[in-house]
């Protein structure tokens, strides 16, 4: 496949000039004073377009336009700002290939990953569509006498989105398109590695709001994480930050952000473990573990990046690893039939050569894999080999979070031994176990079992769906977003009392007679 006609061609019918602007704050500025960024395929390592970034200067432009926009939209009823997202999502189901192309193109995902980030994004509109319908409050009884007491939810106000380049549109979505039900106005700093993805998805999202006269809640500040993140961890005006990224990275944030008593959602970093029993059906485990650990080209927080087998069926299961392994194909993720693209740059690289050198130095073998790869024709591109590496016992670099596809395996004797291995790093995203016994199952889901933010039982420790809530424990920072009541993040709760009788009778029985 010609990735120069592909360039062309997604510019083209996206319309996306050579050189772009990264802000959007009521219009595309033309000018920004910020630095040039090069929008580059891991997939060749080549140019895809020129992109003009923001400064200072432009931040506040975009903070004065958000706040305008939200002085506007918090007029609008919930079921009236669920329309708008409505009317994006069909939008984004009308772009939804050509979109998936610039994913697949500027992060290196297979064509059917692209693709599947912008269905996110249409499932996270239609459930904002109809959570835009069900922002309920609590009624509570009140000890007083012809009292009436209830809890009620209102918007924050502007919100900063700041997205990583793993899901370069569909995590700004859980976020955005929740919090513009609620009353929000949204600013969006993506990824340096993922611009462009972003200047796509935010041409057809503000061509849907200025065509149907809708107030710009939506705007965008491509830049670098220090100066426009810190900027915005720093400002009292942005009510919160939701930070997906590196947990060095949100701490940073998280600490900013707290001194001045502001509210986050942080999605930091995850080392996913799955238990895998004697008791499993062998043939799901293998593929649910093998989609884990490779999917994205390891390049998920969620990725699979320890298992924990069972001694028993411990060289049966290996053995079968590493055959599916031996056989999976690594290149282009735009061709039929590659499983693993590129990393995402040369750095990923480096860090995926660095970590296996450690875990050989801890006492690791490598069973499969170990070595970057070389793709004909692509030979300027980002690739390695899937790598699975037996580890003797749980050492520092299994305790950390290399973003590639690295796998460490562990043996166990007891589920109690596999538990203790399991939650044994700091971080706490996604978990699962693979059994048919019911008593481990339980025991995994338990207070004692698993320590993370997700519990899956035979399915892979990747692939969230969107109906609930997302996030995860210690080190992974404690936020949810996306599906379930994680929408109240993005609202200030507040409880009413109302005395609708002609005296103050006050609580606790006090007395204040004058």
């Amino acid at each position: 496949m010609d990735l120069s006609n592909l360039r062309g061609e997604i510019l083209k019918e996206l319309n996306l000039s050579s050189i772009n602007s990264g802000i959007y704050a009521s219009g595309w500025v033309k000018k920004p004073s910020g630095k040039i960024v090069q929008s580059i395929s891991p997939i060749d390592g080549k140019k895809i377009a020129t992109i003009l970034t923001g400064s200072k200067k432009d931040y506040e432009l975009v903070i004065q336009k958000s706040e305008k926009a939200f002085q506007q939209w918090v007029t609008f009823t919930p079921p009236q700002r669920g329309e708008l997202i409505r009317l994006i999502g069909n939008e984004l189901r009308d772009h939804k290939k050509n979109l998936g192309k610039i994913v697949s193109l500027e992060t290196g995902k297979t064509t059917v990953e692209g693709e599947g980030e912008i269905q996110e994004m249409i499932d996270i509109a239609d459930f904002a569509v109809g959570l835009s319908r069900q922002l309920h409050g609590l009624q509570m009884a009140s000890e007083r006498f012809e009292h009436r007491m209830y809890e009620q939810y209102l918007p924050l106000g502007v919100i900063g989105v700041i997205s990583s380049f793993n899901f370069p549109s569909s995590v700004w979505s859980w976020n955005s398109f929740i919090a513009a039900v609620v009353g929000d106005a949204v600013i969006w700093k993506p990824s340096s590695k993922a611009t462009l993805t972003a200047i796509a998805v935010m041409k057809i999202i503000t061509k849907v709001v200025k065509e149907n006269n809708y107030p710009e809640i939506f705007t965008l500040l491509t830049g670098s994480g220090s100066e426009i993140g810190n900027l915005m961890s720093a400002d009292p005006r942005v009510k919160l930050v939701s930070f997906t990224g590196s947990v060095k990275s949100g701490r940073v944030v998280s600490e900013t952000v707290a001194r001045r008593f502001g509210k986050t959602i942080l999605e930091l970093g995850g080392n996913n473990g799955s238990i895998v029993s004697s008791k499993a059906n062998l043939s799901l485990s293998l593929k649910g573990v093998a989609f884990g650990a490779m999917a994205t080209a390891g390049q998920r927080c969620t990725t699979t990046r320890r298992i924990i087998v069972d001694e028993k069926i411990y060289k049966e299961f290996v053995t079968k690893l590493k055959d599916i392994y031996s056989k999976v194909k690594v290149g282009n993720p735009r061709e039929n039939g590659v499983l693993v693209g590129p990393l995402i740059d040369g750095e990923a690289v480096k860090n995926f050569t660095s970590s296996i050198q450690k875990a050989k130095r801890e006492g690791g073998k490598v069973l499969a894999g170990g070595k970057p790869a070389s793709v004909k024709g692509l030979e300027g591109g980002f690739y390695v080999q899937p790598t699975v590496i037996e580890m003797p016992r749980v050492t520092p670099i299994t305790c950390e979070e290399t973003f590639a596809p690295i796998l460490y395996v562990f043996k166990y004797k007891t589920l109690d031994e596999a538990i203790r291995i399991h939650n044994s790093v700091p971080q706490g995203l996604s978990s699962s176990i693979y059994t048919t016994d019911l008593t481990e199952e339980e025991k995994f889901l338990s207070a004692l079992g698993s320590d993370c933010g997700l519990a899956n039982v035979n399915t892979a420790t990747a692939g969230a769906e969107i109906g609930g809530a997302f996030g995860g424990e210690k080190d992974t920072g404690g936020g949810r977003e996306s599906g379930s009541d994680a929408w109240k993040s993005y609202a200030r709760r507040q409880t009413v009392t109302i005395n609708w009788g002609k005296d103050i009778p006050l609580a606790q029985g006090v007395k204040f007679d004058v």
